[in-house]
């Protein structure tokens, strides 16, 4: 009987037990329809690329504004609805994650990762502005703390809310170097930035908050695109948007972004000093070595990213041992039997078509697929203002109040003046965006630029095209391949050649190829 009593005693209280879980269990919060239909489009937003349509129909979605009517909407008002909304749910008292029922926890976690982050933008952007001036040396981030605590009065462990305000201040980076770095309205220049918002997150944003977030050094780029269109920017763009953890004891980033990008042109060194350079080499390892040098692989560090720019001109024998790095993650100095371990991502750039290097054989096609994990064309200039002619207008004003240091309209419309009465409107712009910058200077030091014009018909003997077709001495086989290099050499791409030459894109390849 006694036992009896005690297991029905220990029921009673099992019961209760039970019965209390399952009292809390109701008393949770539940959204009603129209907030979860409406929080829930927030939290899709957050994962959203802001550079791309879909964010655009959200955020219309969001605001409750049709298709047809004219793009009103801003982030700032999306925020100010959210912030709005979540007022009228928290109803006077900061409401956690585990207030609510379990449906609704993962879309207000999105939620409250969107208003909590939104509303630390200005902080982030003047971080971002005074470690740029300062250099490597770390900060102190001192709105560290309050929107750490945010992050926990919403129900996020102290882990997670060091890991998301990491998170944060990448998003940021991310869009302040894209958004600042590669300008222009062309549909050729939108789909640039969202490919490298992209190649940052990856298309799945979940996917990277989840579970590569602090793997993505296997993943290497390869920029495609004419000389001089921006391929420098966006490699920049890409090297100074990785993720970097915070340090909540010493209040400070674990490396500074100015830091972990690491650029360098291979086509600087000779042959015999490139390997040097690159993997570094020991004390006496070759005449002249009279003290061991670290290489730019070894500055690379493990929140880091090395741009190599122009990868289509250096010899087979360096594409293996960086193919090697790209594989293994290691290298050799030269002079050294010490392997190091290299841990940042590897960015490469070109301006010759690789297709053409490959099949040549001066390019190899094992170091070709390792290094484009992705690859990202840039839009020649020409390109660009052929689809949106207010594009050379935005970049003019960009350039003259880079080297000015201030906006300058008069001396912006005297630019526009004589690029049309010199060059005129279907001007190839062979130099792309570089050349621009310095039309700019020659017209502020001369009032005038007659542009390259030679450049663009240029074959090899010195002869132009035009000397040729005078002399009759081309086929009609080689006027249509030096047509289309000089389409390829101004485009950047054989999708365009092909749509601008009306020929299959397979013949505009063997036409640049010969």
């Amino acid at each position: 009987m006694t036992q009896l009593n005690k297991w029905t005693g220990k029921k009673r209280r099992l019961s209760l037990i039970d019965q209390a879980a399952y009292n809390t269990c109701m008393d949770r919060i539940k959204l009603n329809q129209a907030d979860r239909a409406f929080f829930t489009l927030v939290s899709e937003a957050i994962f959203a690329n802001p550079f791309g349509q879909k964010r655009q129909d959200l955020d219309r979605r969001i605001l409750g504004v049709s298709q047809g009517a004219r793009p009103v909407h801003t982030v700032a008002k999306v925020v100010e609805r959210v912030t709005k909304k979540l007022a009228a749910l928290d109803q006077g008292q900061i409401r956690r994650l585990q207030d609510f029922s379990e449906p609704d926890q993962a879309i207000l976690s999105n939620v409250f990762l969107f208003h909590i982050f939104h509303g630390c933008i200005d902080p982030f952007d003047a971080l971002i502005d005074a470690q740029a001036g300062q250099g490597c040396e770390g900060r102190v981030v001192d709105f560290a703390d309050p929107v750490i605590r945010q992050l926990t009065q919403r129900g996020f462990t102290q882990e997670l809310a060091c890991r998301y305000f990491s998170l944060f201040y990448q998003i940021r980076r991310a869009y302040f170097f894209i958004d600042r770095g590669l300008l222009g309205v062309s549909p050729s220049m939108r789909q640039l930035r969202e490919n490298l918002w992209n190649h940052i997150f990856t298309s799945d944003v979940r996917l990277y908050e989840t579970s590569l977030w602090n793997r993505m050094e296997d993943f290497s780029t390869l920029l495609i695109g004419p000389t001089g269109s921006g391929k420098g920017a966006a490699a920049a763009a890409i090297g100074r948007s990785g993720f970097i953890p915070f340090d909540a004891k010493k209040k400070c980033f674990a490396a500074s972004f100015t830091d972990t990008f690491v650029s360098v042109n291979l086509t600087q060194y000779a042959e015999t000093l490139l390997e040097s350079e690159l993997f570094g080499h020991t004390k006496g390892s070759f005449t002249g070595a009279v003290a061991a040098h670290d290489g730019l692989l070894s500055l690379c560090g493990r929140h880091g990213s090395i741009f190599l720019d122009e990868i289509g001109d250096i010899s087979p024998s360096i594409q293996i041992k960086l193919l090697k790095v790209l594989e293994e993650r290691s290298f050799t100095p030269v002079g050294s039997h010490q392997v190091e371990r290299f841990h940042g991502r590897v960015i490469a750039a070109t301006h010759q078509p690789l297709d053409v290097l490959r099949k040549q054989g001066t390019f190899r096609d094992d170091f070709y697929y390792r290094l484009c994990s992705d690859c990202i064309e840039l839009p020649s200039l020409c390109q660009r203002v052929q689809e949106s002619p207010g594009e050379l207008d935005i970049l003019i004003a960009h350039t003259v109040t880079w080297i000015t240091g201030q906006r300058h309209d008069a001396l912006c419309r005297t630019v526009r003046g004589v690029i049309d009465r010199r060059l005129g409107a279907d001007y190839a712009w062979p130099g792309n965006v570089r050349e621009l910058a310095q039309c700019v200077r020659r017209v502020i030091i001369k009032q005038d630029y007659q542009g390259d014009f030679a450049s663009q018909t240029r074959v090899s003997g010195g002869e132009t095209l035009a000397d040729q077709m005078r002399a009759g001495s081309l086929r009609a086989e080689d006027l249509v391949a030096r047509y289309c290099k000089m389409l390829y050499q101004r485009l950047g791409t054989y999708e365009e050649v092909a749509r601008r030459t009306d020929l299959d894109r397979r013949t505009v390849k063997r036409y640049v190829a010969m």
